[in-house]
């Protein structure tokens, strides 16, 4: 069983949205949110900067952290992204431990794990050094969420993409605080090792929550209808169009998805993104049709969340 929210229904979205947390009044820098967005590499940059961008709509400080320390990379991305703070590699744990929420994964290089089981069996993780230390971008992209989750495992984390396709499932035991995971299908079968791609839709959902439960983790599998669970209560989200398809609008939610677990339990934070960008994807067709790209939306979903809320 699972509760259906339909993006267009408009009454069902705005008395879900009655428990997002609004800024609070007489609040100052930083009681509003701080997230950590780990991501980016030698080869893919935007992804990890378009969850850097719209996040910066929805919290008070944004950090940005590059898996690449080439300096001249490092000052390019000062210049592309104002609306945060770009941090050094070996300055990374400080951040980790100072902000409310951290997304890890979009745009790092992945591999094949079995192309790389003998450089990660070389290796032995037992302080921050060893990781920064690591120059090959695949298995920085492995070892970080280890690292992180042994280490913060009470921290608030959401993992996406090249995190997802290169961490081990068991590492997810290890967390005191529900991480958020933000996989497409073929991403779930790679982590979890089970297909789900040709299942039919009621089948999806329930292995969707058994995962979850067993996990204790909240999913959001990312799709025509996006099905968020912690394993217990289970939604699903159907909404958006065929404008969403192209590439950027996952890194966009895992955006969404960190900057409200911020400040919002961590089911309801999964929703609520779903629910936005979807929302924002129907409100953008009725200008540009399937044609608008991911700064429409990054742009758009600020004032869709305002005519929700307000």
């Amino acid at each position: 069983m699972f509760t259906l929210i339909k993006t267009n229904d408009v009454k069902t979205v705005r008395d879900f949205f009655k428990k997002f947390n609004l800024p609070k009044e007489n609040s100052h820098k930083g009681q509003n949110g701080k997230v950590l967005i780990i991501g980016g590499s030698s080869l893919f940059h935007a992804a990890s900067l378009w969850a850097a961008e719209v996040s910066s709509h929805f919290v008070d400080i944004v950090h940005y952290c590059s898996t690449k320390e080439n300096q001249k990379i490092f000052l390019n991305l000062k210049t592309k992204f104002r609306n945060g703070i770009i941090v050094s590699k070996k300055d990374l744990i400080d951040y980790v431990e100072e902000d409310d929420a951290i997304l890890v994964g979009p745009g790092m290089i992945r591999k094949n794990k079995l192309n790389i089981k003998n450089q990660v069996s070389k290796i032995h993780l037992k302080h921050q050094k060893d990781l920064i230390d690591i120059k090959d971008e695949a298995l920085y992209t492995y070892f970080l969420p280890k690292f992180l989750i042994e280490n913060f495992s009470q921290k608030k984390f959401v993992f996406d993409a090249g995190a997802l396709q290169m961490m081990e499932k068991e590492w997810l035991l290890k967390l005191k605080t529900p991480a958020i995971l933000t996989p497409h299908q073929k991403e779930f079968e790679r982590l979890f090792g089970e297909k789900i791609f040709d299942l039919d839709f009621e089948k999806k959902v329930e292995i969707v929550k058994k995962y979850a439960k067993k996990y204790k983790i909240i999913i959001l599998l990312k799709a025509i209808k996006d099905i968020v669970s912690d394993g217990e209560k289970t939604y699903v989200v159907e909404g958006g169009n065929q404008g969403l398809t192209k590439g950027g609008s996952g890194d966009v939610l895992a955006g969404l998805v960190v900057s409200f677990y911020a400040k919002n339990k961590a089911l309801e934070s999964a929703i609520f993104a779903s629910i936005l960008l979807k929302r924002t994807a129907d409100v953008l067709f009725l200008e540009k049709g399937y044609w608008y790209n991911i700064n429409n939306l990054i742009e758009a979903v600020p004032l869709v969340l305002k005519k929700i809320i307000i």
